[in-house]
């Protein structure tokens, strides 16, 4: 069985990175030999050394003591998800990648974030573009670590009060669009985050959902073997 957590936000509360780190050994127990993150594991998570923080760290030693017991972790990044690739995190798990794909019986899955279906979400693409560069990842070696942590928090809350209202109605057309794309490729179901609303729809011979948002409803997905899903809550 594999558990996939979408959008999990870890770092907004004091403290709340306890009930993510308690449903991922839920899932474990329930039976999950392998863990898919959905993205936005965190508030923000850029993976430089100088912005690790003690829940980040707490973070990485799960994903290692849960790889030491055969668990796989892939980690599909997200918008709040910068440099992983490359970067010391990245030994933790067993893939970071912006699309994951797996059978699950006679049903191939794609899991990606969602954050770049939304064609007119403009202040959001012209701030990937600034953030996600050769460039800004150099940069972000160099920034002292308190320093580092204060620049993030004040980005991210701008580009929230900035693209919120793209957030409040979903890009249906857009969805579809993907959708119908990935059909040629003999995907059955897609798994979407990003949009915190839980949402549904049978696209040709394809399923499209996006999933509950852990932060805000404590959920996460599990998928059988034989490819059947289901909601499962702490």
């Amino acid at each position: 069985m594999r558990a996939v957590f979408a959008d999990c936000h870890v770092g907004q509360r004091p403290g709340d990175e306890e009930a993510f780190l308690e449903a991922l050994e839920l899932a474990c127990r329930r039976g999950a030999r392998a863990i898919s993150l959905l993205g936005d594991v965190f508030h923000y998570f850029v993976a430089r050394p100088n912005f690790e923080t003690p829940v980040i760290r707490r973070f990485l030693d799960r994903a290692q003591e849960l790889a030491s017991r055969d668990i796989r972790v892939t980690y599909v990044e997200g918008n709040r998800d910068f440099f992983l690739r490359g970067s010391y995190a990245e030994r933790y798990f067993d893939r970071i990648v912006d699309e994951e794909t797996f059978q699950a019986g006679p049903h191939r899955f794609l899991l990606t974030h969602g954050d770049r279906l939304n064609e007119r979400d403009y202040p959001y693409r012209f701030w990937r573009f600034l953030s996600k560069n050769a460039v800004s990842r150099a940069a972000a070696g160099l920034v002292p670590r308190g320093v580092a942590n204060r620049f993030v928090s004040r980005v991210e809350a701008r580009l929230h009060r900035s693209n919120f209202k793209h957030k409040t109605r979903l890009p249906v057309e857009m969805i579809r669009s993907f959708a119908e794309r990935r059909l040629v490729e003999g995907i059955d179901v897609i798994l979407l985050g990003h949009f915190h609303k839980s949402w549904v729809e049978q696209i040709g011979p394809c399923r499209v959902e996006i999933l509950p948002a852990f932060a805000e409803e404590r959920r996460w997905m599990e998928v059988g073997d034989h490819g059947e899903t289901s909601l499962a809550s702490l």
